[in-house]
């Protein structure tokens, strides 16, 4: 354990208090009830029964994951919250135009590299400018909002 966090299981937690570690633990079996949800709707006929139930167990998880993680989130330092979301965006519009930009009116007149690239060439400066000028960021630094 540490001044500002611990280590579990090898994977370090950003912070010791209650709260915080109360979240992460519902994040974390939220997050494996999804996993398992999910992979059986996957693997069984698409049917009634298991498939539509374990589709629900898989989309209110789902829900648990997301609202636990905004949580953990805003009680972690601000720049970290603004660098990981807006990676995250930045990855997930990358991950749809490599998958879909060939079939996009637009975006299938341009070379497989933009599709690629064009999200963070846009994305990182947004970034860099959020990082160093948003007021918000300029105001509270890192510490802990």
């Amino acid at each position: 354990m540490t001044d500002e966090g611990v280590v579990v299981l090898g994977i370090p937690i950003p912070s010791s208090a209650p709260l915080f570690l109360s979240i992460v633990a519902v994040h974390v079996v939220a997050g494996l009830i999804c996993t398992v949800g999910g992979i059986v709707a996957m693997l069984t006929a698409k049917r009634s029964g298991r498939h539509p139930s374990a589709g629900t167990i898989y989309y209110w998880s789902l829900l648990v994951v997301f609202l636990s993680m905004s949580a953990l989130s805003i009680l972690r330092w601000l720049r970290v919250h603004v660098s990981g979301m807006a990676l995250s965006y930045i990855l997930l519009l990358t991950a749809f135009y490599v998958d879909n930009g060939p079939n996009l009116p637009l975006w299938r007149s341009l070379p497989l590299i933009a599709l690629w690239f064009l999200p963070s060439i846009v994305g990182l400066p947004i970034l860099v400018w959020a990082l160093t000028r948003h007021p918000l960021i300029l105001r509270l630094g890192n510490r802990v909002p």
